[in-house]
């Protein structure tokens, strides 16, 4: 009796085990398994809108986002494809509606950044304005035989148009992007903002640097701005307001300055010890600006991917 209930048994598990096998008619036509290597569009859509923002300070059009998404979705978001859009943002002049040429509007995006970094976003509006009440201060300073106050307006005229030449001259080469720095720091507009010169040498420091300076560098450049003493900074001798401004936006740290302002205004952060010395290495070098962007903007992280 038991060996025919152990039989029943064995013959109940064989016949539950073979019941659970697959056949033919459980399997489903275009039912591949879904592929878990590939970026999800919605992230190669918000990485193309991130990067029309913050190089030509706009959101792409409905054309140029379905294009461009679609380009870096073929190629799976590779390097080479982004480092492709990344170049035509910067670099392509063809003529665009609204923006005359991405090319154009880059170099006006990092003007602009510029301005919100060193003027409190003032306008172009309000530098021109102002310029023209130099010019005309000058004009009337000029017609009553008043040197002094002709030649001071004069001055101030001319460092408000250096700004507003500013971009086109980097743009085209005839100025580096620390001149372009220089002329907004030179300008009276940037003296108002920050009054005396206390405040202009510690701000110089901070916009510039990112840090305010140690007692014997303020001194030294206080002396220099407010009484045209020489003296010695980042090893290069001055003794005026403009030598001081030379100094300071042509030094190693003035392009260390670049590189954090590069990662807060691309990343929202700080680079790490690391990222600085290997960029220090690179745009401490050669200060293409365009380049420490690019090795910025292909990474993982911006893209979010």
């Amino acid at each position: 009796m038991k060996a025919l209930i152990v039989l029943i048994l064995f013959a109940g598990i064989l016949f539950s085990t073979g019941s659970c096998k697959k056949t033919t008619d459980d399997l489903y036509a275009d039912n591949d398994a879904p592929y878990f290597d590939k970026v999800p569009s919605v992230k190669v859509r918000n990485y193309v809108n991130r990067m029309f923002i913050d190089l030509i300070g706009r959101e792409p059009l409905d054309s140029e986002m379905e294009a461009e998404t679609a380009a870096l979705m073929v190629a799976n978001v590779n390097d080479s494809v982004r480092t492709l859009l990344i170049t035509k943002l910067m670099a392509d002049y063809t003529f665009r509606d609204g923006d005359t040429s991405y090319a154009l509007a880059y170099h006006k995006r990092i003007y602009e950044l510029g301005k919100i970094r060193f003027l409190e976003g003032v306008s172009e509006g309000q530098l021109r304005d102002q310029a023209s009440i130099y010019r005309q201060n000058a004009i009337s300073d000029s017609l009553g035989n008043n040197l002094p106050g002709y030649e001071e307006n004069t001055i101030k005229y001319d460092e408000i148009m250096n700004v507003l030449l500013s971009s086109s001259r980097y743009q085209n080469g005839s100025n580096t992007l620390s001149e372009q720095f220089a002329a907004m720091i030179s300008c009276d507009i940037y003296d108002i903002i920050n009054m005396n010169t206390f405040n202009f040498v510690n701000a110089c420091f901070d916009d510039l640097f990112f840090r305010f300076p140690s007692e014997a560098e303020f001194n030294t450049g206080f002396n220099m701005v407010e009484d045209n003493i020489p003296g010695t900074l980042f090893s290069n001798t001055g003794e005026t307001k403009a030598d001081f401004i030379r100094i300071m936006t042509q030094s190693a740290e003035c392009r260390q300055g670049v590189i954090i302002w590069s990662y807060n205004t691309l990343l929202a952060r700080d680079p790490s010890s690391q990222e600085l010395d290997l960029e220090l290495q690179k745009y401490g070098v050669d200060t293409d600006l365009k380049a420490l962007q690019k090795r910025i903007l292909i990474s993982d992280e911006y893209g979010n991917f």
